[in-house]
C-alpha cells in the first residue's frame, strides 16, 4: 500500500463557544479561545490517499487533481472566513478542529473516488497551530 500525501494551506477565524453554557463556564473550559471577538488561525491541511499506483500512469492519484479537489471544495470555502459564521457546512456546529476535520472528511471522501480509481481517503490531518493537530481516519 502506497500512501500519498497533498498540503494546503488556509487562514480562518473561529470562536469556541457553547450556547448552552454560561460565558463563565465557556471562559472556564475553552480559555482565551471563547474570546467574543473571535482569534485566528493559520491552518494546514494534509490530505492522504492510499492505494496502489494505477499501471498506466504509476500514480496512486494525480496530485493536480487532488489539489484542484481539496482547493475548490473546502480551502475556497474556508479561506479568511469565520469558521461559526461563514461556512455554511460548519452552521449549527460547535468549530472545533474536531468537527471541522470530520465535515472536511464528509465532503472530501465521496469525491476521492471521482478522480481516482486506485486510491481512497485514507486521513486528513488538520494543524490548527504548529504544535496542535488533529487526524481523522473517518472512523
Amino acid at each position: 500500500m502506497i500512501y500519498v500525501s497533498r498540503k494546503e494551506h488556509f487562514n480562518a477565524a473561529h470562536k469556541l463557544y457553547n450556547p448552552l453554557w454560561t460565558l463563565e463556564k465557556n471562559q472556564e473550559v475553552f480559555g482565551p479561545c471563547a474570546n467574543e471577538n473571535w482569534h485566528g488561525h493559520n491552518f494546514d491541511l494534509i490530505v492522504t490517499v492510499k492505494g496502489m499506483p494505477d499501471p498506466e500512469t504509476g500514480f496512486v492519484i494525480d496530485l493536480k487533481k487532488l489539489s484542484i479537489l481539496i482547493r475548490s471544495e473546502v480551502i475556497d470555502k474556508l479561506d479568511h472566513k469565520n469558521l461559526n459564521l461563514d461556512v455554511e457546512f460548519m452552521k449549527g456546529k460547535l468549530a472545533s478542529c474536531e468537527n471541522l476535520i470530520t465535515e472536511i472528511w464528509k465532503i472530501l471522501q465521496p469525491r476521492i473516488s471521482g478522480i481516482s480509481k486506485f486510491g481512497k481517503l485514507h486521513s486528513i490531518r488538520l494543524y490548527e497551530t504548529p504544535r496542535n493537530y488533529v487526524e481523522y481516519y473517518g472512523e
